[in-house]
């Protein structure tokens, strides 16, 4: 395992550059069309493929979890020492509110702004949870057993379908979360629509590493 500082330096870099890519390509999307179906396609292909990338160019160093609530789940399995997750979970932040403010700069807008889109209701909070419970039964799965080379794929792939079937869209990330109500776009989130956003992704760790105990076995994970 690489050393704290270089960790926690590779886990900003990662989450920051996520969070361009998330907020750059809303705001693409939406100065190229006003289709609606149109935004989330863009938004989704432009953000799952720079997830890919930096998964596969940044794991080697930190692991790339780029998202606190992975991190939990990955210190409560003991794949992450509990005293690296403070550390995590703050560079997590710093760097997607960091990456917002890029995508803010890139176009003209002001780096950081609050946004003002409302996210919520019942229907999105079941979103958060059934999107953070799969991200975390996704990394459980190929965070052992030599499975690590799935994890550009599958975890992209999860987060690329949860866009679309999720009512939410799939945030499935506290450091995505605050760092999204930085920009009044596409991708934005008012501050008031953060905290049940994040209450319902810790849900969703809970019944995420449950699902782990239950689907993956430890002979795989061991094999």
């Amino acid at each position: 395992m690489s050393s704290l500082p270089r960790a926690l330096a590779a886990e900003a870099v990662g989450t920051a550059g996520l969070l361009a890519a998330v907020v750059g390509s809303g705001i693409m999307a939406q100065r190229l069309t006003d289709d609606v179906g149109l935004q989330l396609l863009a938004n989704a292909v432009a953000s799952v493929a720079a997830l890919a990338v930096l998964i596969a160019v940044i794991a080697p160093v930190s692991g790339a979890h780029f998202n606190p609530a992975v991190s939990l789940a990955q210190a409560i399995r003991r794949d992450l020492p509990w005293s690296r997750f403070p550390g995590y979970a703050v560079a997590q932040v710093l760097g997607g509110t960091v990456g917002v403010a890029v995508a803010n700069l890139m176009y003209d807008l002001a780096p950081l702004h609050l946004s003002g889109k409302v996210r919520t209701g019942a229907g999105q909070w079941i979103g958060e949870i059934v999107a953070t419970a799969g991200l975390v039964l996704v990394v459980g799965h190929v965070s052992r057993g030599g499975r690590g080379h799935l994890a550009p794929t599958l975890v992209a792939a999860w987060i690329f379908a949860a866009y679309w079937f999720t009512s939410s869209t799939s945030f499935a990330n506290p450091a995505v979360t605050i760092a999204r109500m930085f920009s009044d776009t596409f991708a934005g989130i008012a501050p008031a629509s953060v905290l049940p956003f994040v209450l319902a992704q810790v849900t969703g760790v809970a019944i995420g590493l449950g699902g782990i105990r239950l689907l993956v076995s430890e002979t795989q994970e061991s094999s």
